[in-house]
């Protein structure tokens, strides 16, 4: 038991790595003693009480066997908000915010309520990201998952946003029926199965039908833009986040939806990870 050892030294001797150790150990001092990130350097010669200490070592533990930091904590930022997670739904991304930001700027342009609808909500990241941000928006974020709703649904009440987001369970578009939208937003699965990234880090832990469609990867993508068409108003837009080397697929079957204004683009890393495309206006149905 490291009862004896200051923060200093706790850092020092732990085996993981010092960004995800001082993680760790900032949400412990918050929890046990409501103290601030800052006091990791301010306080660097406290010593943790027994129940804060028994706590560390089974963070440690659990990281060292694989287990992602945010569902050891609970909770993981997202784009302007915090989220509660749990293995039943997708640690959110920094990569997945540009859905988010292409969302709010779609809002911001047209100056007017704006509905949006999040296919595969998962912990409600890209629908309650974006119903923060622009009260403008009203939401249907779906999901399959009663697991992954429960928590998205958490997650809204927290933040106080359940009266501008609805949940609906159902697979895709099952979900909302007949209903039109102006903004479609997903980030489906799109890993192929077995692909061998499943296996590897954080990837293990979370739950594989949020990660893959155990097919080539572009079945849920295909599906969702196919549909498009008959759920979003003349001149809307959908977004969907792909895999790094799937763009020019995605672009493919927007265009073969008859989908107009094609666009790719890069996320902070530099790769293609949204297309986004728009119902032709020249189309009546759904306008």
């Amino acid at each position: 038991m490291s009862t004896s050892k200051s923060l200093r030294l706790l850092l020092s001797a732990c085996p993981l790595p010092t960004n995800e150790a001082r993680i760790l150990l900032a949400h412990i001092l918050e929890k046990h003693y409501q103290l601030p990130r800052s006091a990791l350097l301010s306080r660097d010669d406290m010593v943790l009480n027994e129940a804060a200490a028994i706590e560390w070592e089974s963070f440690i533990s659990r990281r060292a066997n694989g287990e992602p930091v945010a569902y050891i904590l609970g909770k993981k930022g997202f784009h302007n908000i915090e989220l509660l997670v749990a293995p039943g739904v997708l640690i959110p991304r920094p990569e997945t915010e540009l859905l988010v930001d292409i969302v709010l700027a779609e809002i911001a342009k047209s100056k007017q309520p704006t509905s949006v609808l999040d296919l595969g909500t998962g912990s409600g990241a890209i629908a309650l990201a974006i119903a923060s941000e622009a009260s403008l928006a009203t939401v249907i974020a779906t999901d399959q998952s009663g697991e992954a709703l429960a928590i998205a649904k958490h997650n809204a009440q927290l933040l106080n946003l359940s009266q501008q987001v609805e949940f609906a369970q159902g697979s895709w578009y099952e979900a909302i029926g007949q209903q039109h939208f102006d903004v479609i937003v997903s980030n489906p699965p799109y890993i192929a199965n077995l692909d061998p990234h499943l296996t590897q880090g954080d990837l293990r832990f979370e739950p594989a039908s949020a990660l893959t469609d155990y097919a080539s990867g572009l079945s849920c993508l295909a599906m969702i833009i196919s549909g498009a068409d008959q759920h979003l108003r003349s001149g809307g837009l959908i977004a969907v986040e792909h895999g790094f080397d799937q763009s020019e697929a995605v672009v493919e079957l927007m265009q073969h939806a008859h989908l107009i204004d094609i666009q790719a683009h890069l996320d902070l890393a530099g790769h293609c990870r949204v297309v986004t495309g728009r119902k032709d206006p020249k189309t009546c149905q759904g306008s």
